[in-house]
């Protein structure tokens, strides 16, 4: 009995229905693996290197950015991600994950970024809505000069 492998990027379709034995993927828990028969599963994988036996027990890999795998039937698994090489040399896939983890750290920090502009900036704008009497309230960094009436 064997599993029908699919991988495919939004450009193309890498692996069409490959008949394999046994498949080894990652996702945020860890490593897990995939024989014929599995349940139905959906989980989201993290960038790593697929790795597989086929139908005639060679081995096969792949390097895949974050993405989705389905198991469906137990005789199916199907791979969505943005990003995969398939290979033979697994330290050269390794180095490529690593690739794809540094643009995702990256990506990740820019949108941390600009999340905290766009909080910064609409926290302004609601104390300046509030609290149009006193110019000056969001001057950066703050005066410690009491204004009129105060003491």
């Amino acid at each position: 009995m064997t599993l029908e492998l699919t991988i495919t990027t939004p450009m193309e379709v890498l692996v069409d229905h490959l008949p394999v034995r046994s498949l080894r993927a990652e996702d945020a828990s860890g490593s897990f693996g995939i024989l014929p028969g599995h349940s139905d599963v959906l989980t989201v994988l993290t960038a790593s290197v697929l790795r597989w036996k086929t139908a005639e027990g060679q081995a096969g890999f792949c390097a895949v950015g974050p993405g989705l795998l389905t198991v469906s039937g137990g005789d199916r698994v199907d791979i969505a991600c943005r990003k995969a090489i398939p290979g033979e040399a697994l330290e050269v896939l390794e180095q490529e994950v690593r690739h794809f983890k540094q643009g995702e750290t990256e990506a990740d920090r820019q949108a941390r970024v600009e999340q905290m502009r766009l909080h910064a900036n609409a926290v302004r704008q609601m104390m300046r809505f509030l609290r149009p009497d006193r110019p000056g309230v969001l001057d950066h960094p703050p005066s410690v000069t009491p204004t009129e009436g105060e003491t």
